[in-house]
């Protein structure tokens, strides 16, 4: 009777020790896919602040004025350049 229980009470020592080995690998696996989600959030972060700037500087209106005129020669529009359409007039 005793050495039967001694039988259980080892397999039962033996599962919490496979249960605790088992828990700690899953808590260093999801650390290490923690901390790499962490980094590429930071990369992204990093980029999303970098196309932020690009925006704020390829969208401003001297800008565009500027490479208009350099690339593609182009002038701003006077009165006297306008030609105006009216409906029904050919």
């Amino acid at each position: 009777m005793i050495g039967r229980m001694n039988v259980v009470l080892t397999a039962m020592l033996v599962l919490c020790a496979l249960s605790l080995v088992n828990a700690q690998y899953q808590a260093r696996r999801l650390f290490i896919e923690l901390e790499r989600a962490q980094s590429a959030a930071k990369q992204l972060d990093l980029e999303w602040a970098q196309l932020q700037l690009d925006q704020s500087t390829f969208g401003k209106h001297a800008r565009i004025e500027s490479n208009a005129r350099r690339d593609l020669n182009m002038l701003t529009v006077t009165p006297d350049r306008t030609q105006y359409l009216t409906p029904g007039v050919k």
